[in-house]
């Protein structure tokens, strides 16, 4: 019988690499200075600007359809290259130079181009990130790393709707107030970035392999235990609709406008604790172990979400809500790169970013649609049913021994 490391307990996060820890502040900081701008972009559009609801739902599917095919050109570009931390820096270098333009704009135009190329920058980044993460890390802290990454982020997701709700009571209300006090962390993410993450001192050889970056071939030499990882993200996606949907919950449970906010920061609060924990435990024992811990924790959330009425049964949802987005999100990342070739990570993360995104575009349709037509109940039970399904593939996954358990 195996049995964990020892001195990993006594390791833990003081072990994660300098550049791990930098990127995982640029992420925080970009997310501070993003979430600043999107928490009250959507009503600036529509009370300011005069935009119709359906206008701001089509802008933001169209900019998250953009960011989600811009993650797989930068993955296999990245690959091609071996240039991460340069695609890195112009994905959140395009993102900083979009912010000054929110508190400028005076027409919708120059705000569907802002948030055009903010989306097409978070793109860019996503995927040579992730992989420059892999890249830096030993393989027996790659789930400590990714949590760490992932809760820092979050962590950011947390702080910039609260900075935006106590900036707009200081300026009663005034948006480029705040829109302008947004534009400091997004540079201040990039100097990071340049200054402290370092591309690591043997890096990955560029991709040598002849043809376009996404052929067949390379595809194909993701392997097979990728795919199957891939595949079990995407039923994940399709059990995990839209937070939005979390949030019209508490509509219906009474909760009023001015207070809805903090139904997404409660969610990332919760993401946040829990990530780098996940993380660190997926790397003693197996990953297949904790996305199962995850998937209970959704199917838990939905069940509440569907049965268990008032405030208190929306908070406990959306709490643990936020504990699978912990368990599960870092931990993908990890099995991504533990089961992707060293040379075409990049591609490996731009084409799950691309699948999973596709994958909750459809989550979210369909969970309109059961909503408009059985209620509330129909969109969460639709989500645990999908949940288990997830259950099941990650049973088969387990079977097949692709990743063994670090514990036993």
């Amino acid at each position: 019988m195996k049995t964990a490391d020892p001195a990993l307990p006594r390791a833990g996060w003081r072990a994660v690499p300098g550049s791990v820890w930098a990127l995982g502040f640029v992420s925080m900081l970009m997310d501070i200075s993003s979430e600043m701008i999107h928490a009250l972009l959507p009503i600036y559009m529509v009370t300011v600007l005069g935009t119709s609801v359906l206008a701001v739902g089509l802008i933001e599917g169209v900019a998250n359809a953009t960011a989600s095919m811009a993650k797989v050109f930068s993955g296999a570009l990245s690959d091609r290259f071996g240039r991460r931390k340069l695609m890195a820096a112009l994905g959140y270098g395009l993102a900083a130079v979009t912010k000054p333009v929110f508190p400028l704009a005076g027409t919708l135009d120059w705000l569907v181009g802002a948030r055009f190329v903010d989306r097409i920058g978070k793109g860019i980044r996503g995927a040579p990130r992730d992989a420059l993460v892999a890249d830096a890390t030993p393989p027996e802290l790659r789930g400590t790393a990714y949590g760490l990454r992932q809760a820092l982020d979050m962590a950011g997701a947390v702080a910039g709707p609260l900075l935006a709700i106590g900036l707009m009571w200081l300026t009663a209300n005034h948006f480029q107030t705040v829109f302008w006090v947004a534009v400091l962390p997004a540079f201040l993410a990039v100097g990071v970035l340049l200054l402290f993450v370092r591309e690591p001192k043997q890096p990955v050889v560029a991709s040598s392999r002849p043809g376009p970056p996404l052929s067949r071939a390379a595809l194909a030499h993701l392997g097979t235990a990728y795919w199957w990882v891939a595949g079990i993200g995407v039923l994940s996606s399709l059990a995990r609709f839209s937070e939005a949907f979390l949030i019209l919950r508490g509509s219906e449970t009474g909760l009023s406008p001015m207070w809805a906010p903090l139904v997404p920061v409660l969610m990332a609060a919760a993401f946040t604790l829990s990530a780098y924990p996940a993380g660190a435990l997926s790397d003693r024992v197996s990953r297949v172990t904790v996305l199962a811990l995850g998937m209970g924790a959704l199917i838990a959330a939905d069940l509440v979400m569907a049965f268990v009425p008032g405030l208190a049964g929306l908070a406990i949802g959306v709490v643990l809500w936020g504990l699978h987005m912990g368990f599960t999100q870092g931990v993908f990342s990890a099995l991504i790169a533990d089961s992707a070739p060293a040379e075409l990570r990049g591609t490996a993360f731009g084409v799950f970013h691309l699948l999973t995104g596709l994958a909750l575009l459809l989550a979210s349709v369909t969970a309109g649609t059961l909503w408009d037509a059985w209620g509330y109940r129909g969109t969460f039970l639709c989500g645990a049913s999908f949940a288990v399904l997830t259950l099941l593939g990650l049973a088969t996954l387990r079977r097949r021994s692709f990743f063994p358990s670090r514990g036993e």
